[in-house]
C-alpha cells in the first residue's frame, strides 16, 4: 500500500487516496478466480476447470475485480489510516479512483474524531445542595428493619384491627343481584392495603373470628367495570382467621439481633451516617452532572453525525443486553410497548448526543492539561473492571487494550480537574 493523498476536509471529514500495486491486485484477482471457478460452467470444459482467461473473455475481464477489490480493502485501508495518523469514528465511503496497468487506486472519505476547543473550564459555578440526614429518615429505615424481623401470630381472642391480615368469605350483590368477581372464599386480605373498594377494609376491623355481617360500600364512579361504577353494594362477609404482624421492640436487644451493634443508639448513629453518605454522594453526582452540562455549553467544534449514530447504537445494544439478562428480547419489548426500533433510537438519541459531547469535552481538557495515566493507574483500572465482573485480570486484559483504558483514566482525571476548581453554591 502506498498512501497517495491525505487531506482534512470540512465537517470533520478526512480524504485519503491509497494505491495498491499491480502485482498485489493481480494476486487478489487470481485468488478470487480459484475460489469461484468451481461454480462456473463454461462450454467445452469440465465444471471448475475453465482457465481464467477463457472465463474473462466469456463474461468480461472485470468479472473477478469487484470481489478482489473488496478483499483488498480492509487490510490496505487500515494501513492507510495508520500512516495518515487519523482516528475514524464511522464507516468510510470508498470509491475507485483508477484501475489500470499501474494497479489500483482507491479513495476513502472518512468521518474522523473532531478537533474541539474548550475554554474557561476551571472555576465553573454550579449549584450543590446537600440534604442533611434526619431522625425521621432513621426511624423509617428502622421500621423497615423491624418489618423484616417481624413475626406473624394468630389472633383468636381479639377483634381484627387495621394492619391485620384476615381470611374472609364474601359474597357481593347490587340490588340483590350477584355480580361476576364479587364472591370469594377464605380470601387473604391485609386491612389497610387498599386492595378492596374504599370503605370495605375499614368495616372488617372490629369483627371477631366467626362473625358474619354485611359490608356496605359504593363502587367508585371510575370503576373499571362500567356496570358497577357508582353502584351501592352489599357484601355478606364472614371472618375465618386473623393474623397480626408483631414487630420487635426498639431496644438494645433489637440492635444486637439486627446488626453488629450492642446498643440501639449505636445502630441509629451508624444508620444516620450511612444516610448522610448517600445524600452526599447524590449531591456530588448532581453537582458533577451540572458541571458536565456547563462543559458541553463551552465546547466548540463540529461533531460528525457518525459519532452520534454510533453512540445511539451503543445505547440500543446495551438496552438489548439488559432485556436479555431479564429473560426478554427486543421483539418481545416492542410487542408489549408498541415501539419500533426507530422510535427507540429516537428516544435514546438525546442521551447519546450528550454522552458524545461530554466525552469530547473531557478529552479536550485532558489534552490541554497534558493528563497522563500511570502504570499503576492502568493496572488499578484493569483490577477494578475484573472485580466488577468477577473475572481474572488476565481475562480483562485479553478483552480490552491499554489505549481504551488509558483514555478512560484520562477522562476521569480531567473531570477531577474540573471538579477541584469548580465553585459550589447553594440554590
Amino acid at each position: 500500500m502506498n498512501l497517495v493523498k491525505s487531506e482534512k476536509n470540512e465537517h470533520s471529514m478526512h480524504y485519503l487516496e491509497f494505491a495498491i500495486d499491480k502485482a498485489t491486485f493481480d494476486a487478489a484477482v487470481d485468488k478470487v478466480y480459484r475460489k469461484q471457478v468451481k461454480n462456473i460452467n463454461v462450454p467445452g470444459f469440465r465444471k471448475g476447470k475453465a482457465p481464467k482467461s477463457v472465463i474473462e473473455k466469456m463474461y468480461g475481464q472485470g468479472i473477478f475485480f469487484e470481489d478482489a477489490i473488496n478483499d483488498l480493502i480492509p487490510e490496505n485501508y487500515e494501513a492507510a489510516v495508520k500512516e495518515a495518523d487519523i482516528t475514524p469514528v464511522g464507516q468510510p465511503e470508498i470509491d475507485i479512483v483508477s484501475l489500470d496497468e499501474n494497479g489500483l487506486v482507491l479513495s476513502a472519505k472518512i468521518p474522523v474524531k473532531p478537533e474541539m476547543k474548550i475554554a474557561d473550564y476551571k472555576g465553573i459555578e454550579a449549584v450543590k445542595n446537600v440534604t442533611e440526614a434526619t431522625d425521621e429518615q432513621v426511624d423509617r429505615e428502622l421500621d423497615m428493619i423491624r418489618e423484616r424481623n417481624s413475626r406473624e401470630i394468630e389472633i383468636t381472642d381479639e377483634a381484627a384491627q387495621m394492619g391485620d391480615i384476615v381470611k374472609i368469605d364474601f359474597d357481593g350483590s347490587v340490588d340483590g343481584v350477584a355480580f361476576d368477581g364479587g364472591k370469594g372464599t377464605d380470601y387473604s386480605l391485609k386491612l389497610g392495603s387498599g386492595s378492596f373498594i374504599p370503605g370495605f377494609e375499614e368495616q372488617i376491623a372490629g369483627h371477631n373470628i366467626g362473625e358474619e355481617f354485611d359490608v356496605n360500600v359504593t363502587f367508585p364512579e371510575d370503576y373499571h367495570a362500567a356496570e358497577l361504577a357508582g353502584k351501592a353494594s352489599v357484601f355478606k362477609t364472614k371472618v375465618n382467621a386473623i393474623t397480626r404482624v408483631e414487630l420487635p421492640e426498639l431496644d438494645d436487644e433489637f440492635a444486637k439481633d439486627a446488626s453488629e451493634f450492642d446498643t440501639l443508639d449505636e445502630l441509629k448513629a451508624d444508620m444516620k451516617a450511612k444516610i448522610q453518605e448517600r445524600h452526599d454522594k447524590q449531591a456530588e453526582n448532581e453537582f458533577e452532572e451540572k458541571l458536565i452540562e456547563a462543559l458541553i455549553e463551552k465546547l466548540e467544534g463540529e461533531i460528525p453525525e457518525a459519532m452520534f449514530v454510533n453512540e445511539t447504537e451503543n445505547f440500543v445494544r446495551d438496552f438489548d443486553n439488559r432485556l436479555r439478562s431479564q429473560g426478554m428480547d427486543m421483539n418481545m419489548y416492542f410487542k408489549y410497548t408498541g415501539l419500533t426500533i426507530e422510535a427507540l433510537r429516537e428516544q435514546m438519541r438525546p442521551q447519546a448526543e450528550r454522552q458524545v459531547k461530554a466525552r469530547l469535552a473531557l478529552e479536550t481538557i485532558a489534552a490541554a492539561e497534558g493528563v497522563v495515566a500511570s502504570e499503576q493507574e492502568i493496572n488499578d483500572e484493569y483490577q477494578r473492571i475484573a472485580d466488577a465482573y468477577r473475572l481474572e485480570i488476565d481475562q480483562v486484559k485479553s478483552m480490552l487494550d491499554d489505549a481504551s483504558i488509558i483514555a478512560d483514566i484520562q477522562v476521569k482525571k480531567a473531570m477531577d480537574i474540573v471538579k477541584e476548581s469548580a465553585v459550589a453554591k447553594a440554590e
